[in-house]
């Protein structure tokens, strides 16, 4: 069953049964009104019989002035003595034998009553007649209800036949509307459809109606849903082609390698730095793959504990110093004393990261300045260099996955692939800091690191190292 019969059913099932509880709010309330009326009208009769009900000397009832019933022609009277038999009675009645209600002469209380006479419909007043405190007969006042009676049934054929034609209409409406409702939905199923079948995610959903609606607020959100993964889609393809070339390249090498020293015979040192250096690539490789999935999926461990910054950036100084060699100087312009809580060796590896790619995209010669100072309530390090600066289009670019920005720095033979500026910036928002990053072509990079303090005090300036 569609999901359009199915939400005709339920429109049409609700208006019918509202419009039942409506109808028979009407007739209950219509049929009280007339009960209340047929009751006054039997009450006021009874009253102006009692009225002229006397006992005679010898206790025996006597009604003078027997009220003309003649233009009431649906109220019967009948007046019984003590023992149940019938003093007086209305003209329709003479030729009854019994009480109008047998059962309501044994209660002997004042008490309103159903019942039948043929065919005929009677509600029923009995009065106790009583004189001097002793109880001298019985009054039985009876009203025809078949008009009534009629009206009730007249009035329940229109609530269903109103109910009926209004639930044809509810159901006819409510499936013209609801396919104009479900269309964009067509449209969702359609585009996913093409998609699957043509693998094309730069196709969109057309918005036909308002955004601020649910189908307009799902058709938005699938058309983002889409982007993202077109976008995932080429970084990951991006990706692919960046990981093919850089296992090509050290496979060839190795290989080449292996080659030559099977023709040569033996192992020389050259041939073997060369595929010890390019099994250390793939190695690099396969473990930023390993930090990205872990990431991916939150299963990347952090250890916090309170960390010296001052002391954790002087350890990879001095392990940098050692990788620049005399081809880039490295500086550090400013360091305090500061005390964060987080993972010493995440943070490490994003420092490494961050001026392993300022040496590796500084030309010979260049410079890297590093700086570590306290700002308000955070911590900030800067990483500086004067290298070949990254271009305005690939700035917004350099933090997502697999992104490389191939356009204004050149591959090199220790570049990296696309994922360290990731991780490391995984790293510091899950420290609850911030990466920054300002680069002009040609001039270098910045990358501003802020993470906040344990406790914010003012920290004085303790040396300077170059």
């Amino acid at each position: 069953m569609s999901l359009r019969l199915r939400l005709t059913i339920l429109y049409s099932t609700l208006t019918g049964f509202i419009l039942l509880i409506f109808g028979m709010s009407i007739f209950l309330l219509v049929n009280f009104l007339l009960n209340d009326q047929i009751d006054t009208i039997l009450t006021n009769t009874a009253d102006g019989v009692i009225n002229r009900i006397r006992v005679n000397s010898e206790g025996e009832l006597v009604l003078f002035e027997l009220p003309s019933l003649d233009l009431t022609a649906n109220v019967y009277l009948q007046i019984l003595d003590t023992e149940g038999n019938i003093e007086y009675a209305s003209a329709p009645l003479r030729s009854l034998s019994q009480p109008i209600d047998p059962s309501a002469v044994d209660r002997r209380t004042q008490m309103f009553s159903e019942t039948y006479i043929g065919e005929i419909h009677l509600r029923v007043l009995t009065v106790p007649l009583k004189a001097e405190g002793r109880e001298i007969g019985l009054l039985q006042a009876a009203y025809n209800t078949g008009i009534a009676d009629a009206t009730r049934s007249i009035l329940i054929r229109i609530i269903l036949m109103t109910t009926l034609v209004s639930v044809a209409i509810a159901a006819a409406a409510s499936w013209l509307s609801i396919e104009r409702a479900l269309a964009p939905l067509a449209s969702v199923t359609e585009t996913a459809q093409q998609i699957t079948s043509a693998d094309d995610l730069s196709r969109r959903i057309p918005l036909s109606g308002p955004e601020n609606d649910e189908v307009g607020r799902l058709v938005l959100a699938f058309n983002a849903t889409l982007e993202r993964l077109e976008h995932l889609f080429s970084s990951q393809q991006r990706f692919l082609a960046d990981v093919s070339h850089e296992l090509r390249t050290p496979l060839t090498v190795v290989k080449g390698n292996v080659d030559l020293m099977r023709k040569m015979g033996c192992a020389d040192d050259e041939s073997l730095a060369s595929i010890e250096e390019e099994a250390d690539r793939l190695t690099r490789l396969v473990s930023n793959l390993l930090l990205e999935t872990q990431a991916d999926t939150g299963k990347l461990p952090l250890r916090f504990t309170a960390v010296e910054l001052d002391t954790l950036l002087l350890d990879v100084f001095k392990k940098m110093k050692v990788l620049a060699r005399d081809r880039v100087h490295i500086r550090i312009t400013d360091i305090d004393q500061v005390q964060v809580n987080g993972d010493r060796d995440r943070l490490e590896q994003v420092f490494i990261n961050l001026i392993s790619n300022a040496i590796n995209y500084t030309p010979q010669g260049g410079e890297v300045f590093l700086s570590l100072a306290v700002m308000g309530e955070n911590a900030r390090i800067l990483v500086r260099d004067t290298g070949v600066g990254i271009s305005k289009d690939d700035l917004p670019h350099i933090f997502e996955r697999f992104y490389r920005a191939e356009k204004s720095r050149s591959r090199k033979i220790h570049s990296g692939f696309g994922l360290g500026l990731s991780i490391s910036n995984w790293i510091i928002e899950h420290h609850k800091g911030r990466i920054e990053v300002d680069s002009s072509e040609g001039k270098g990079t910045t990358f501003a690191i802020y993470l906040p303090l344990i406790k914010p005090v003012i920290q004085s300036q303790t040396g300077k190292s170059s």
